[in-house]
């Protein structure tokens, strides 16, 4: 679980993600609203599993 927190620099307002600064909004409403929404889907995501690498490469060409 990721820890959200707000705070306010002069007239905006910072969203930080375990201490590190991720978007600057101008109003605390907005900023409520992202980190809702940003809890929510991670809550839906699966956790990826660690023994599967993640996967990078294109997908093969489609020949006609």
């Amino acid at each position: 679980m990721k820890r959200y927190s707000i705070v306010r620099a002069g007239k905006e307002y910072i969203v930080q993600v375990d201490e590190k600064s991720i978007m600057k909004v101008s109003s605390r409403r907005k900023a409520m609203k992202l980190v809702n929404v940003a809890a929510g889907l991670l809550d839906q995501a699966p956790a990826p599993s660690p023994d599967e690498p993640a996967s990078i490469a294109r997908d093969p060409p489609e020949v006609p």
